[in-house]
């Protein structure tokens, strides 16, 4: 699940995403920021674990799954280690103009909880500062797919583990790529001759959009052949040594966006102020808009894509390898100076374990980070499902990279939608790369 940035009131009605699923819980970040505990125990003794999360829900009468699913790893822990899992949890309310992430890293720098559910930059920043453990003896990360264990490892450690893999893609009505006799794209031509055929034929904006997931489009773009060309590590080792600029593998995805703007394919003044699913949602609900990006785990909720009235498909971007699907990496980590360091890792051993995360990804029907756990996905994801269980897709985040991703290039995508042009969008990028290469 991906926690999603914002400020202030930007970030009031956030959904949580990670990327989330996205960090890898889809959670949303309304809730109650006092802890509270799951089992609650008489034991004057009781040892408790404190996790700081974004548990709660946008809509209090809606039911959340993945926090239902979270919860069920969590009570698991607790019968098994005889603790007691305490939620911390963030209200965008209470902390005003303060994200999600501004607090994660407050709190973890301050050492004030046992467990956080982090986004892919926080991830980077705190593992780079020192302040994550290492996970990697854990019994739980023998059984983790290489993805996992690429995007979180820092200076040599592994520093985050996901309860979930996120995968976004491309949801398509296919009810109305079939009454215009459109095939799905593949590449970015195609992409944007659907686009074309979707206006000719009534369709003001043919893709609904916010101003958190539009990055997607640019990683797909930029890093297909990256991570898919054999030559993975001495492309990321000459972009870290800054023989390659990151601008040069943006700027065909920013060119692609910018394109889209200019044809009215997306609004951008409308993505720049949408919360994801809030924003685009109900029109791709209603049947008015074809297209729209979101996280694996939106077709399998009712609350956000999991029930339309028409026949929905999930398919990876456009790229010049075919469809795409762009996976950033969240993860549970454990502060290194945890007061309850010793119970922090024995619950992360369990949460995170075969067992664990076949309860996990059964509730959810969501890719596991073990590769021990597989599930049955629905016939909506199976185009998308394809692609990943081929081994083909792009990390939308990696420790590797100097650079952080996910956070930075949706940044930079809002500077585009706000008006800034794509020169300016690389020169933003080069000048962050020079940071990176300072230090």
């Amino acid at each position: 699940m991906e926690m999603k940035k914002g400020k202030g009131s930007d970030f009031r009605k956030a959904v949580t995403a990670l990327l989330t699923g996205t960090a890898v819980l889809i959670l949303t970040a309304c809730g109650n920021s006092d802890g509270f505990n799951l089992a609650e125990s008489d034991e004057a003794d009781v040892r408790v674990v404190t996790l700081y999360s974004p548990m709660e829900k946008t809509n209090p009468d809606a039911e959340n799954v993945a926090r239902s699913a979270c919860d069920k790893t969590i009570v698991m822990a607790e019968e098994k280690l005889g603790v007691s899992v305490g939620y911390v949890t963030y209200t965008a309310e209470n902390y005003q103009d303060r994200t999600y992430d501004d607090v994660a890293l407050d709190r973890a720098r301050n050492n004030m909880d046992d467990i956080y559910l982090l986004n892919p930059d926080v991830i980077k920043t705190l593992g780079e500062e020192g302040l994550l453990m290492d996970l990697s003896g854990l019994a739980c990360a023998e059984n983790l797919r290489d993805v996992v264990k690429t995007a979180n490892t820092i200076d040599g450690k592994l520093v985050a583990i996901p309860q979930e893999v996120v995968a976004y893609g491309l949801f398509i009505n296919k009810d109305l790529f079939d009454r215009c006799q459109l095939e799905l794209p593949e590449t970015p031509e195609d992409f944007l001759e659907c686009c074309r055929v979707f206006k000719e034929n009534g369709i003001e904006t043919p893709v609904g959009a916010n101003r958190w997931w539009l990055e997607t489009f640019v990683l797909a773009l930029g890093y297909a052949d990256l991570y898919n060309g054999g030559n993975t590590e001495a492309e990321i080792a000459a972009l870290n040594s800054g023989e390659r600029k990151y601008s040069d593998y943006m700027r065909p995805g920013f060119e692609f966006l910018q394109e889209m703007i200019d044809c009215g394919y997306i609004d951008a003044e409308k993505a720049l102020v949408s919360e994801a699913i809030e924003g685009e949602g109900a029109d791709f609900l209603a049947g008015k808009t074809p297209i729209v990006m979101a996280y694996w785990g939106a077709a399998n909720t009712n609350t956000a894509y999991g029930d339309p009235d028409f026949n929905m498909l999930v398919i990876g971007f456009p790229s010049s390898r075919g469809q795409m699907p762009v996976m950033p990496m969240t993860g549970f980590g454990v502060g290194v100076s945890a007061e309850h360091a010793g119970d922090a890792m024995d619950v992360m051993d369990v949460i995170l374990s075969d067992e664990a995360l076949q309860v996990y990804a059964e509730t959810n029907k969501v890719i596991s980070p073990s590769k021990n756990v597989e599930v049955e996905c629905i016939p909506a994801l199976k185009p998308l499902n394809d692609r990943i269980q081929e081994n083909v897709y792009v990390l939308g985040a990696n420790a590797n990279m100097n650079l952080e991703q996910w956070g930075n290039t949706c940044l930079i995508v809002r500077s585009l939608l706000n008006g800034a042009t794509v020169d300016e969008c690389m020169a933003e990028f080069d000048r962050l790369q020079e940071e990176t290469l300072a230090k």
